[in-house]
């Protein structure tokens, strides 16, 4: 099983090398602007992240995207035997973690390790596009950045001739527009990060004079920064459930609705990680269950719904008040815990509880953040009769609790409160 394994890996790279690279172009008819791969029209429906590509292909999805070049070919060699294509990222360093883009030596030395990057891996079949940075402009003050970024694009259309450039960029305000069409006239896309602003994405587009195609690079439910917060500043997270009506929403709306300009988008996380909670951004959960959001993902890229469906949770309480209510318990007691959820597959096979302190461990930009250790024990709960009880601990200050509701597919529903404890 060993050499047959490695006999198909041999082969997929063999192939990837014989094929050669994909000719991808950006046309402009109409009015309406058109990404072409070897000619053919291609809407990007992908996934920001390079995990769990099978699930992608299933769900009818034809892209994934990097960040950085780290196992670069790797990436490039899978993503080649699912079929998929790749927005390969360049990870320009940002100014907010110390990098200087005053300092010429500093911004030549990035671009010559760019270089022989894009000499290295301009050629592989699977590659769509060159992510150029993502974000430098997050707390920023430096318009250098636009300069290394238009030096960064050249240097790619004259090294690559068959793959566009698209900066990324942490949403969009018109002063940032103009500076990137004046000072980086190489980038051939414009990238946005954007969540909750998404509705009205292609209205700012038009009102600030954007006059090339888009992509949306990340995208997904609202962001801890956007939602309504507790008394004691704690953002108030969605449920799954609330989620998926935002995913299906955003994409119909935010996305496919703009013709013109909007040449697809990448749905943000595919995959898992501890940003704010541990189930935040991710549209897996860290023992890999999916979440109703690849169900909504897969109707809107596939056009048919998934044979299995993720649980939906209707109703969720502690003592009573829902997460908006901002609960507030004594230390020690014990509470009643409301669940109600549905399962339109009726295989539910497991409800877990998770109780967290509130992480204080809080960056910007999608850093990495260290997750809360668990409190055990926590919850007391019936399956069978579903009734439920927390024991309320007695340190105070804010915490979490998780409810986590299994089905057989593989599939979860998820919701947390946050809660105050005098």
């Amino acid at each position: 099983m060993r050499f047959l394994a490695t006999f198909i890996c041999l082969l997929v790279v063999c192939s990837a090398q014989a094929q050669g690279p994909a000719k991808v172009e950006i046309k402009q008819q109409n009015d309406q602007w058109t990404l072409l791969k070897n000619g053919e029209p291609y809407y990007v429906n992908g996934a920001g992240g390079h995990v769990r590509m099978d699930v992608v292909v299933e769900c009818g999805g034809n892209t994934i995207r990097t960040w950085g070049l780290d196992n670069a070919k790797q990436i490039l060699d899978e993503a080649h035997s699912h079929g998929l294509m790749v927005m390969l990222g360049l990870w320009m360093a940002h100014e907010r973690h110390g990098f200087d883009y005053s300092d010429e030596w500093a911004v030549e030395d990035q671009v010559i390790g760019f270089t022989q990057a894009v000499k290295e891996l301009k050629d592989h079949p699977a590659l769509l596009l060159w992510g150029v940075g993502n974000e430098v402009d997050l707390f920023y003050s430096d318009l250098n950045v636009w300069t290394a970024t238009e030096r960064i694009a050249a240097m790619i259309h004259e090294v690559d001739p068959n793959h566009p450039t698209c900066a990324v960029t942490a949403g969009i305000d018109v002063a940032e527009i103009q500076l990137i069409q004046s000072m980086a006239p190489s980038v051939d896309i414009l990238g946005i990060n954007t969540y909750g602003g998404i509705d009205g994405l292609s209205t700012q587009i038009d009102l600030y004079g954007w006059t090339k195609p888009y992509l949306v690079t990340e995208w997904g439910p609202t962001g801890h920064w956007e939602v309504a917060k507790t008394s004691w500043g704690a953002p108030i997270e969605e449920s799954s459930t609330e989620k998926a009506t935002a995913y299906h929403n955003r994409y119909l709306q935010g996305i496919a609705a703009d013709k013109e300009q909007c040449m697809g988008s990448f749905v943000f996380h595919w995959g898992q990680k501890q940003e704010t909670t541990p189930t935040w951004y991710g549209v897996f959960l860290e023992s890999g269950e999916k979440t109703q959001a690849i169900d909504v993902l897969h109707t809107v890229w596939s056009g048919k719904e998934p044979s299995t469906k993720a649980p939906e949770i209707s109703v969720y309480k502690i003592n009573g008040s829902t997460k908006e209510d901002g609960p507030k318990l004594a230390g020690g007691q014990k509470v009643k815990v409301e669940l109600e959820y549905s399962d339109a597959d009726n295989d539910v096979t497991a409800v877990d509880w998770e109780l967290l302190p509130e992480s204080t461990d809080i960056k910007a930009g999608g850093d990495v953040e260290e997750r809360p250790d668990a409190i055990a024990g926590a919850v007391t709960y019936s399956m069978t009769s579903g009734a439920a009880t927390l024991d309320v601990p007695a340190v105070s200050g804010p915490y979490r609790l998780f409810v986590y509701v299994r089905d057989k597919d593989g599939k979860v529903a998820t919701s947390n409160i946050p809660f105050w404890v005098d």
